[in-house]
């Protein structure tokens, strides 16, 4: 039977929790609400309060006290409710957490859980893709799953890790993507990217929803006899730079994707990394698509005009192969 995508993280945190007792889960709402998406649904009659915290609204809180109890020996799962509030634990995250390994070599294994993504009309608060900030902190693993085969790998992965990981879960995902997976144990390696669909003509670089956008795409501009790699990158800190390459080298021409806005994305390191070392395999520019450098609207006509969808990336396709 198919599994979404958001029973893919719950299963993966439950196995995790199964199978290591110092895992814990600390949110807002995560236990007798069961979460506000229900990825945490049962857990409290399961494992009980003393690892399914019910916290305050804090989510600096949240993350300070999931970095203590990693000192301690444990394994903290802590959910940020929508990813925009991210924001009010950044200090802790940054400053803390990411340093210290380098400071004086002390693990801090600790997820942060933060549903991330537009699609689902929420408006500026509740919509953003903050992948970004941490992408520019050194210390940390930045995880952006599109499948939920890579959904449940990744999140026992991350669990498992001994550094902190920020675990982004796009919200438009959880109940649309569906798939086989394996029921026993399995993870996905962090800072691994994958093939998504071969293609011979134009790279797609993207990661997260936009895996999807990509491929509905790639299957328009098929029917035009053009051949689309699209490249998911699952994560983007650490990211997999060798694939990325192999990929420009194979078509030499490429798109990088993303739906947080333009300005300082992920998809600008990206395009840097191909200038400087694949330039002479591309046959034109490095594009990339990306949402706007405006606020999420939260008006439906307004946000499809906002995200970036397939029939930009055919329109911006079409552009770079007459190139």
């Amino acid at each position: 039977m198919p599994t979404t995508y958001l029973e893919a993280i719950r299963e993966g945190i439950w196995e995790e929790m199964e199978r290591d007792e110092n895992v814990f889960l600390l949110g807002e709402d995560i236990g007798v609400y069961g979460g506000a998406f229900k990825i945490t649904a049962g857990m409290l009659e399961r494992f009980g309060e003393r690892r399914v915290v019910d916290t305050p609204i804090s989510e600096s809180a949240i993350v300070g006290a999931a970095i203590g109890a990693s000192f301690n020996g444990l394994r903290p799962v802590a959910e940020i409710q929508f990813a925009d509030f991210i924001s009010c634990a950044f200090d802790q995250i940054v400053n803390f957490a990411a340093k210290c390994r380098y400071r004086w070599n002390a693990p801090v294994p600790i997820v942060v859980r933060a549903p991330s993504g537009g699609g689902i009309h929420g408006g500026p608060f509740h919509s953003q893709n903050p992948e970004a900030w941490f992408v520019h902190t050194p210390g940390l693993k930045v995880i952006c799953p599109a499948t939920a085969y890579d959904a449940k790998g990744l999140i026992k992965a991350a669990i498992r890790d001994d550094d902190p990981c920020i675990f982004f879960e796009h919200k438009a995902l959880y109940r649309r993507i569906k798939e086989e997976i394996p029921k026993g144990d399995y993870t996905v390696p962090i800072g691994k990217a994958r093939v998504f669909r071969e293609g011979s003509d134009l790279s797609i670089i993207t990661y997260g929803a936009m895996v999807y956008e990509a491929d509905e795409a790639a299957n328009q501009l098929a029917g035009e006899g053009i051949s689309v790699e699209i490249v998911d990158l699952r994560t983007v800190l650490p990211i997999d730079e060798e694939t990325i390459l192999e990929s420009v080298r194979k078509t030499s021409k490429v798109i990088v994707l993303h739906e947080a806005t333009l300005t300082g994305g992920v998809g600008a390191e990206i395009a840097a990394r191909i200038t400087e070392k694949a330039f002479d395999s591309l046959d034109g520019p490095v594009v990339r698509i990306a949402a706007p450098d405006v606020p999420v609207p939260y008006s439906p006509p307004l946000e499809e005009a906002f995200l970036p969808n397939a029939a930009k990336i055919v329109e911006k396709a079409r552009w770079l192969l007459n190139y």
